[in-house]
């Protein structure tokens, strides 16, 4: 399916960077809470995401991620996830978050 540009623009994704991480046990896959600073227009957003093969809690903290910021905010479980972070699936179908490779203020939008 081809869309247009202006349908790409209505997607916003941002860079920020995880300020705090938790594991979420709660959750019915082995997931991380995170709290991502995008910068002063987005603010603070926090999120879950099923991505305990390749990260820990230590190791997300002060890392940059992309996310989508305008999605509404959707309960998963007992925590409310605000944007949606986004990556890749390896070969084993595991999450490989993508993220800036070289350091970029939090809030930048995807271009």
């Amino acid at each position: 399916m081809t869309i247009s540009f202006d349908d790409f623009l209505k997607v916003d994704i941002r860079v920020g960077t995880v300020i705090k991480a938790e594991p979420y046990p709660e959750a019915r896959k082995p997931a991380i809470k995170m709290w991502i600073d995008f910068g002063p227009e987005v603010g603070e957003r926090k999120t879950s995401a099923q991505v305990t093969a390749h990260y820990t809690p230590e190791t997300l903290t002060g890392r940059q991620v992309a996310a989508v910021v305008n999605f509404p905010a959707k309960q998963i479980g007992k925590f409310m996830s605000e944007c949606l972070v986004l990556g890749f699936a390896d070969e084993a179908g595991e999450v490989v978050l993508i993220a800036p490779d070289q350091k970029v203020p939090n809030g930048q939008r995807l271009h």
